[in-house]
């Protein structure tokens, strides 16, 4: 049995699951759904198996959490349906739902702090510019992925992939995503580094987690 301290994994893990199971209930396009929720459910299923060997700092997991919440939302509306984003949109003045937005800002901003993690603990990097770096390019190169995959499945699915590419008639959509996925590893490197650093020194040795 875990000890009380090491109980809250399970809770956020337990917690997503559920938010899971209430994002596919009543989803608006069952296989939207599916490709939007696919990175949360391999999650759910490779974190459990590596935390023993490899437990996350409680700052990584819980923006991982918060992160999965992000996707489910928009898996269960579609992102260009999400309440929220007419919400905003209205307030705002603005023409088109920006929930997407949202959803590639945190696409860098949260493997922005899962990339600086793996890093520093397999001393993979020595400098703090060139980590600064690499992590930058690490998350810029996976936002440039996915693009590439909605372009895959809109080549592949036609209309039916429409929910999933979400760009609303912007011709300039992937170009936004990529710029804000690069704008969210840039903030959670400047802003939550110091609090990561602090946590990553309360870990066991694994790496060079003090060679920076």
């Amino acid at each position: 049995m875990p000890r009380p301290l090491e109980r809250w994994p399970l809770i956020l893990l337990l917690l997503c699951a559920l938010a899971t199971v209430g994002s596919r209930l009543g989803a608006r396009d069952p296989a939207t759904w599916w490709m939007e929720a696919l990175p949360v459910i391999a999650g759910m299923v490779v974190l459990p198996l590596t935390w023993r060997r490899f437990p996350l700092t409680p700052l990584l997991a819980c923006l991982l959490f918060v992160h999965a919440l992000i996707l489910l939302l928009g898996a269960h509306y579609t992102y260009a349906e999400v309440p929220a984003g007419f919400w905003v949109r209205d307030w705002l003045g603005l023409e088109r739902n920006h929930y997407d937005r949202l959803g590639h800002f945190a696409q860098g901003f949260v493997p922005a702090v899962l990339a600086r993690e793996i890093l520093i603990r397999k001393g993979a990097v020595n400098g703090r510019g060139w980590l600064f770096l690499y992590v930058l390019a690490l998350c810029m190169a996976f936002s440039a992925l996915y693009e590439m995959i909605e372009w895959w499945a809109a080549e592949a699915l036609g209309e039916d992939a429409m929910a999933f590419v979400g760009s609303q008639g912007d011709v300039w959509d992937a170009q936004w995503d990529m710029f804000l996925a690069t704008l969210g590893a840039l903030a959670a490197q400047l802003f939550l580094a110091r609090r990561h650093d602090r946590q990553l020194n309360t870990l066991r040795p694994s790496g060079a987690a003090q060679g920076l």
